[in-house]
């Protein structure tokens, strides 16, 4: 296993293993003091766990190297993970929402030790802000659209958790309002506050849902070999015609992209007499530069004569 592999799957682990504990920590102290919002953080969370879970398989089986039904390798493997991330994401926020509307409905179900529940969200929003970084940082190092998937996971988290916070401390200071001044109906005005906890729930859905379309587009963009972006293949572009007068022209450029792999492939026209040697050397000098620009790519060159005129950038 090669040491971006290690980084990878150490920094995946991170995230299980945070994940784990913080869903266990909300799920005891929403229960504890009866917070709805905080449930459906608990819920966001292991919705994230699965997230981590299937982040750290797929960093696992992506690091596989091509075999007799894989010739192509198994980088598309993160793909896949992170289209089933946002199903994942899609059906926990209907629960929260369904949840969350249900109890706007039952007013005198109250929030006890809000300010406890607002503590508990400032861990989690810092703990997810940490690691999330940690994800950002390795996932772009090594071009991993599953650990990045997982810190937008972490990092909607993030904002959710401290959205909560603010809902409980409010929560929390009016229920202080009303113990410092005498009101008649105590029971009554405590009850009008409590309805904040429940729609903090249905903003946290309202983000995740956002967070899981962005990882489906993104995460499928790759599945349906899309080209990738305009300016990589600009740069690909430009190397070609740096390399003019040996390379006479090009066309035919194709790009997609699986996991961290790029792939690349393309026709180059050169001077009919140039030797079979001569013409796998400058093959192989391509891709090199192209390897060496990119990272991990599969570059295939077709080499063709040039007859008269040759442009260069016809793609017909």
């Amino acid at each position: 296993m090669t040491d971006i592999h290690k980084t990878k799957r150490r920094a995946a682990a991170i995230s299980v293993v945070s994940n784990t504990g913080l869903v266990i920590f909300k799920l005891i102290v929403g229960m504890m003091i009866g917070s709805v919002a905080i449930m459906s953080e608990a819920i966001h969370s292991a919705m994230d766990l699965i997230a981590a879970l299937i982040a750290f398989f797929a960093v696992k089986a992506s690091a596989k190297p091509a075999d007799e039904d894989h010739t192509f390798g198994h980088e598309k493997v993160e793909n896949l993970s992170g289209a089933i991330e946002a199903l994942l994401i899609f059906v926990a926020a209907g629960w929260i929402i369904y949840e969350a509307a249900h109890r706007i409905g039952h007013t005198g179900e109250g929030v006890s030790m809000p300010l406890a529940g607002a503590a508990v969200m400032g861990v989690s929003a810092l703990v997810n802000w940490r690691v999330s970084a940690n994800l950002f940082r390795v996932g772009r190092e090594t071009d991993s659209i599953a650990l990045q998937a997982d810190g937008w996971h972490l990092r909607t988290d993030v904002w959710t958790s401290l959205g909560v916070m603010g809902g409980l401390t409010l929560i929390f200071l009016g229920d202080l309002a009303i113990d410092l001044f005498p009101i008649d109906d105590k029971p009554y005005w405590r009850a009008q506050l409590h309805w904040i906890d429940p729609v903090a729930a249905i903003v946290v859905a309202v983000f995740i849902m956002r967070a899981a379309w962005d990882l489906t587009v993104k995460s499928t963009r790759d599945l349906t070999d899309r080209n990738l972006p305009k300016d990589e293949i600009a740069w690909i572009r430009e190397l070609l015609v740096r390399h003019a007068p040996a390379v006479h022209g090009f066309h035919k450029i194709r790009t997609r992209k699986a996991g961290n792999r790029r792939f690349v492939d393309f026709h180059i026209w050169v001077e009919p007499t140039m030797t079979v040697e001569t013409s796998h050397r400058l093959c192989h000098h391509l891709a090199g530069d192209i390897e060496k620009h990119f990272g991990l790519c599969s570059v295939t060159v077709h080499v063709e004569p040039c007859h008269g005129h040759c442009e260069f950038g016809n793609h017909e």
